[in-house]
C-alpha cells in the first residue's frame, strides 16, 4: 500500500497567505458564513486573499475549529538597488 502525504493548499496576497489542510477541515462553514468574499466553496480556488484586508482574513481564519486553516505572515522580499550593487 502507498502512503500519500496529505494535500496543502496556500493562497498568498503579499502580505500573508492563507493554508488549507483539507484533511482535517470539518466543514463547519464558519469560514465562509464569516467571510464569504474571501472563502466561497463554489469558486475554483475557492479561497481569495485579495478580497478582504489581510486583518480580517486573519481573524476568520483564527476562528476555524479545526485547524484546517492557518496562516502566516509573508516574508518582506528585498528589493534591489536601482543600477544594480554599488562599491564605494
Amino acid at each position: 500500500m502507498e502512503f500519500k502525504r496529505p494535500i496543502t493548499r496556500r493562497y498568498p496576497n503579499g502580505e500573508i497567505t492563507v493554508i488549507w489542510k483539507p484533511h482535517l477541515c470539518i466543514h463547519s462553514g464558519i469560514c465562509f458564513a464569516g467571510l464569504p468574499q474571501v472563502f466561497d466553496p463554489r469558486r475554483r480556488p475557492w479561497v481569495d486573499p485579495r478580497a478582504a484586508s489581510s486583518e480580517r482574513i486573519v481573524a476568520q481564519v483564527e476562528s476555524c475549529p479545526s485547524g484546517a486553516l492557518s496562516w502566516a505572515r509573508d516574508e518582506a522580499k528585498p528589493v534591489p538597488a536601482p543600477g544594480g550593487p554599488k562599491i564605494e
